[in-house]
């Protein structure tokens, strides 16, 4: 017994050196090829078991015949362990260097495609990881791309919408300064509605400004739906008399919700207000509110004859406007923009489908705690 203790503590003294050199020798290869570090942990393990029975040997316990035999097990176990770990290391270095190759190409711009052939489960899960985002880089790109594409239209639009009424009230101002114009009132009345539509326009333009940067401050308050709905309608009456187009909204659940009565009061006037401009005289503009399993919907259905599947994923962006034309009813292109980043601010979402002869706007709010 007190021998084997012996033993044991020779081995253990021996491979504890052993072990010491090949963490230094480690330590100095950090920043080296996998397969120098692969070597080294092959080089200890075979010097661990030499350095043992050497300690053995000199404390005889062997004889010089056994330590001839055990040195050359350990020789040809040593031969068979290089080699293995250089093997791995060339496999395992090689793999990586493609995983690098196809993760450059999608750092550029490209798409990851994963190298084929087998890799090490590390590798793997790397691979999946690269292509994950890859693929939310892809779409970020396409969003940025898209975004881009709605400022230069909003820009070229609003410089329009901005250099038309600026015309006509420097021309009515000029006018009346020389005292040319025959019926200065009508100049006067102009010149205010001139006024009043770059306000709105001014207006529109910072409350998207404050949901773009992230500032749109709420104050949430209980209102019933009936309510909200009611004085939407009412804003929007003289609008839709004016247009010859009729409203209709007999489907309102006096449903409970907690949102910012102003800033709502604003989503369902420009859902509202586009709808009624968009649907033809004699047409019916409707509006609902009721339950879901999802929370509350409010809808507003439209007589507009539908929009182009290819511009549905558009409708809410900035600087939409479904037509090419740039005068109204076109607008601005923000009154949608705003009504999806007020819902979005309440947690709640805004969607558009096609229904025949129309559009239905769907604004779905979290419902209120009973």
């Amino acid at each position: 017994m007190r021998d084997t203790v012996l033993i044991a503590l020779y081995a253990l003294l021996g491979a504890g050196v052993a072990g010491l050199l090949g963490a230094g020798t480690l330590w100095l290869l950090r920043r080296r090829s996998l397969t120098a570090s692969l070597t080294v942990v092959a080089a200890v393990a075979v010097t661990a078991m030499l350095a043992g029975t050497l300690a053995t040997t000199r404390a005889m316990f062997l004889s010089a015949h056994d330590l001839s035999v055990v040195t050359t097990v350990v020789a040809m176990a040593a031969v068979v362990s290089l080699v293995t770990a250089l093997l791995l290391g060339r496999w395992v270095v090689a793999r990586s260097h493609e995983l690098a190759l196809a993760a450059r190409s999608f750092g550029d711009g490209g798409h990851f495609t994963a190298p084929v052939g087998p890799a090490t489960a590390e590798l793997a899960a790397l691979s999946r990881e690269l292509a994950a985002t890859s693929a939310r880089l892809t779409e970020s790109r396409e969003r940025e791309r898209m975004l881009e594409s709605s400022r230069r239209e909003l820009v070229a639009w609003i410089s329009h919408d901005l250099r038309t009424p600026l015309a006509g009230l420097r021309a009515m101002s000029e006018a009346l300064e020389d005292g040319v114009a025959t019926d200065p009132g009508r100049y006067l009345r102009q010149i205010r509605t001139e006024v009043e539509r770059l306000n709105a326009m001014v207006g529109d333009l910072f409350e998207l400004s404050r949901i773009h940067a992230g500032t749109l401050s709420l104050t949430p308050a209980r209102i019933s739906l009936y309510d909200l709905v009611g004085d939407a309608l009412a804003g929007a009456d003289p609008l839709a008399r004016e247009h010859g187009v009729k409203l209709v909204g007999d489907r309102i659940e006096p449903v409970p919700v907690e949102v910012d009565g102003k800033e709502m009061s604003r989503v369902l006037g420009n859902l509202l207000v586009n709808a009624i401009r968009r649907t033809p005289a004699d047409g019916t503009v409707a509006i609902a509110a009721e339950r879901s399993p999802e929370g509350v919907v409010l809808s507003v259905t439209d007589g507009c004859g539908g929009i182009p599947a290819e511009d549905l994923p558009r409708v809410f962006d900035t600087g939409w406007r479904g037509t090419h034309a740039r005068t109204p009813p076109a607008g601005a292109g923000l009154g949608l923009a705003i009504v999806r980043g007020i819902v979005e601010a309440h947690q709640g979402r805004a969607v558009v489908t096609n229904i025949p002869g129309g559009c239905r706007f769907e604004v779905v709010l979290p419902a209120a705690a009973s």
